[in-house]
């Protein structure tokens, strides 16, 4: 059974493919270039690929990448993993913002495999977004899935759609945040916010 949907998972992924290179090759003609000069000739079916491979977070479960590694644990105050790289897709433009997340929890009885973590940024970043959901999603993918008396996100992005077109601000960066539970408070904020080298956000 697993063995057939993995073929049905490849063939389908052939057939979308098929189908966005054709749409590429047309967008190519329509702006007015040649799809079939040498420059150009393979274009459509490479940026298929790479649309596919930079989406695959519609493809992905965030719970159950969560759920994979749990482990018990008691004593630890704050879990903090810092500075992961994330590229992502402006869902108003389509054109990529990046930056890092830094993700902290307070575990009560149980804790995640670090690597998990990085894993659900990708999930959601590898996706058509905006930043602010982006952040509400990983924090509360972590809340729901995870047994804890908080987490904390912050997002620190630039966003090509105000550095290429638009106004233009190569030194703008956004920053956004979501929490839970004993994050709301200022003491374990003030906490987080040391533990990523930051005296505050905002």
């Amino acid at each position: 059974m697993e063995e057939e949907q993995s073929v049905w998972v490849s063939e389908e992924q052939r057939r979308i493919c098929k189908e966005l290179a054709e749409h590429y090759r047309a967008i190519i003609s329509l702006l007015g270039d040649d799809p079939d000069r040498e420059g150009l000739r393979k274009t459509p079916e490479r940026t298929a690929k790479a649309m596919m491979q930079l989406t695959r977070g519609y493809r992905q479960s965030a719970q159950e990448i969560i759920s994979s590694a749990v482990f018990e644990h008691t004593g630890s105050r704050i879990v903090v993993v810092r500075d992961i790289e994330f590229y992502s897709f402006c869902e108003h433009h389509l054109l990529p913002f990046f930056g890092k997340v830094h993700v902290g929890y307070i575990p009560s009885g149980g804790i995640v495999g670090l690597s998990k973590v990085a894993r659900l940024v990708e999930v959601f970043a590898r996706r058509f977004q905006v930043q602010e959901r982006l952040t509400a999603q990983i924090c509360q993918s972590l809340t729901d899935t995870l047994s804890t008396e908080g987490v904390m996100v912050v997002v620190e992005a630039r966003h090509l759609c105000m550095q290429m077109r638009g106004v233009e601000k190569q030194g703008a960066v956004t920053v956004t945040y979501d929490s839970s539970g004993k994050f709301e408070q200022e003491e374990w904020r003030r906490e987080f916010y040391s533990l990523i080298g930051k005296n505050s956000i905002g």
